[in-house]
């Protein structure tokens, strides 16, 4: 009967104020998230390809589009695609290093563009299309330039990689019309000749980091 006092007395309690136990429990499930969930933060192109190919690994629990690297405050689509800001387009990350480690979405991200062409991925041309890592601790910047060392001296690309790794700073969230493009416009142009074959790799190579509802 050691357990008994405690036991009733929670019932009590739930039974008199059921509303606010409920409340405290829900407080609780999202501290606990918030205390597993990291951040990684990568630039390959348009960030409807990255958003696409990300939202679908193991682990990630939310990919949003937007753009960083820049020092302007609030920039606007119109003004990052028309090259009037230092911003790339970017995706924020959102992942659970339990499921999936930041090392696997390194490879992943590598894996699902070119980092070997300056300022440009496919037909998206300038320097708000760089391939760029923005790394928000130590650890990410030692994994990020370890693999890149690697994939240098493996010889796994002709030319070689130009990726920019810098120093996390401030992410701005795209317009909500961008959010999940993918999803959203399946039989866009752009969508079924750019990003689709980019998804379409990622599922062939890693297909024990695909999500099962993908």
């Amino acid at each position: 009967m050691k357990f008994g006092f405690p036991i009733l007395l929670v019932l009590f309690i739930s039974c008199v104020d059921g509303k606010d136990t409920y409340q405290a429990g829900i407080s609780a499930v999202n501290l606990a998230d918030a205390q597993t969930q990291k951040q990684a933060t990568f630039a390959g192109g348009c960030f409807w390809c990255t958003e696409a190919v990300f939202e679908r690994v193991i682990g990630v629990q939310d990919v949003i589009s937007g753009y960083t690297g820049g020092s302007q405050k609030n920039p606007t689509y119109k003004q990052v695609s028309y090259g009037k800001t230092d911003h790339a387009e970017a995706v924020q990350i959102n992942f659970d290093p339990n499921q999936i480690t930041y090392a696997e979405l390194v490879e992943i991200f590598f894996a699902t563009h070119d980092p070997t062409t300056l300022n440009r991925q496919g037909p998206d041309i300038g320097k708000q299309y760089r391939s760029a890592v923005y790394y928000h601790d130590e650890q990410q910047k030692e994994i990020t330039e370890a693999y890149i060392s690697k994939l240098t001296s493996d010889q796994v690309y002709a030319d070689p990689i130009v990726t920019e790794v810098q120093q996390y700073s401030i992410f701005y969230p795209a317009e909500d019309y961008h959010q999940d493009y993918y999803q959203k416009h399946p039989n866009h142009p752009y969508i079924v000749a750019i990003a689709k074959p980019k998804v379409e790799k990622f599922k062939k190579r890693f297909k024990d980091k695909l999500k099962t509802s993908s």
